[in-house]
């Protein structure tokens, strides 16, 4: 087959996938946990119905399918050359933020899906493994990553206690769940795992800004996740004077606020409250507890960890200052990755060779990717996102770059075969 003829059944194959892809989309965005939004939870009713969808997709594709002990669903696509051979996992997560978009997460995941269907029956010189990670976004149990950490053994046991607003924990769902396994969640790395690659909405304006349909991803910010309680006290709004007042709402507007400067001062970092709540809650009664919660991100971490201690610190002073109390706690901490120089190069080569434009990045938002890299060579290759808009439910994806990008995935997963056949032929390439 001439280079010419495999461009063109290429380009067919891509347009016919990302008409499927999209449609596909659409019938996940159904599987919901709250009628009238997009929210689907880790292990929930929501989401046993989207593996339902996955799991005849996956098969029809020709992939063996299962669910492992942390929820995720898992299809394999075997290689030409039998049991021994390398694996290349394509994935990204299944779970969203509430009043989700359709595409965040769910696109890479599909976009696996959609690359096995392209080969049309071809067999690699290695597996595909295409997973749908149970849990990124950590919307049930406050806990990001359950899924890719326990892929990669890091995931701490004592998480398995975390527990969501019903009082389950994830111990307790897994035990729930219909294919899961609770007793343990150990490592389901293949020892013959020779890379990891995610496909991604961007979430951001880059790519639009630049006119790009795909971007490719070098390195993902650290995190950092904190909760805070301001503890005052509570008294009637028409009898304390401000004077006397200890409004634990105040000093913590007044520290967001602060949050917001710091953050202002630092190239590249973002700081953001999400999350905030009073007691006892009533129009006329001052606020005598505050809770926060805090993220931080960038993709230095000494500058990150700078940036955390100042900015608690400016808590305590708040809290000081206004005669209140205050308690901080960090619960998440995610170090900044830079992702594979090796892969990385073989996705901007593959996006080259389909006919795009190339562009390096950095990932503000964290991404599985970030959790298997530090195990596994990892690269991602973001696709354009209308307006930036994400975690929304006006998020969106052009069929057309979805098409590029089916394109350009089918050119990596031949840049990878050769890329395989180098490091058997010399493992120190």
């Amino acid at each position: 087959m001439s280079a010419e003829t495999a461009i063109s059944e290429r380009i067919a194959t891509s347009r016919k996938t990302a008409f499927d892809l999209q449609n596909r989309i659409a019938t996940l965005a159904s599987c919901t946990d709250k009628p009238g939004e997009i929210l689907r939870t880790f292990l929930s009713p929501a989401m046993e119905e989207a593996h339902e969808h996955m799991r005849h997709w996956l098969q029809d594709a020709g992939m063996q399918v299962n669910v492992d002990g942390a929820g995720n669903i898992r299809g394999l696509y075997k290689s030409e050359s039998g049991e021994s051979s390398p694996v290349l996992i394509i994935g990204s997560h299944l779970d969203t933020v509430p009043n989700a978009g359709a595409f965040d997460g769910i696109l890479g995941v599909l976009m696996g899906l959609a690359l096995v269907e392209g080969l049309r029956g071809r067999r690699m010189p290695y597996a595909i493994e295409v997973i749908g990670f149970s849990d990124e976004e950590g919307t049930r149990f406050g806990v990001p990553f359950i899924g890719s950490r326990a892929l990669a053994g890091t995931l701490e046991k004592h998480l398995l206690n975390s527990s969501d607003g019903s009082g389950i924990t994830v111990r307790e769902a897994l035990a729930q769940y219909a294919e899961a396994h609770p007793d343990a969640v150990p490592s389901f790395f293949s020892k013959k795992t020779a890379g990891y690659l995610e496909f991604h909405i961007e979430q951001g304006p880059v790519l639009e800004s630049r006119n790009l349909p795909l971007g490719v991803v070098q390195s993902v910010a650290g995190q950092t996740r904190c909760h805070l309680v301001f503890r005052g006290r509570s008294g009637h709004a028409g009898t304390s004077p401000m004077r006397l007042r200890r409004d634990a709402l105040a000093a913590a507007a007044l520290w967001m606020t602060r949050c917001e400067a710091i953050a202002n001062e630092v190239d590249g970092l973002v700081a953001t409250v999400g999350q905030i709540s009073a007691d006892p809650g009533g129009v006329n009664v001052i606020p005598g507890v505050a809770r926060c919660s805090l993220d931080v991100r960038h993709t230095d971490d000494v500058v990150r960890n700078s940036a955390v201690e100042n900015i608690l610190s400016e808590a305590h002073n708040i809290a000081n200052e206004r005669g209140l109390s205050v308690e901080t706690n960090i619960y998440h901490t995610q170090p900044a990755v830079h992702l594979d120089s090796a892969m990385t190069m073989l996705a901007e080569r593959a996006v080259r060779t389909a006919g795009f434009g190339s562009l390096t990045m950095t990932s503000g938002a964290g991404h599985d990717a970030m959790v298997i890299a530090p195990h596994v060579p990892s690269t991602m290759i973001f696709l354009r996102s209308p307006g930036g808009i994400s975690h929304h439910p006006d998020e969106s994806v052009l069929t057309e770059e979805v098409e590029a990008a089916i394109h350009t995935g089918l050119c990596f997963l031949d840049e990878f075969a050769a890329f395989v056949a180098k490091k058997e032929s010399d493992p120190s390439a």
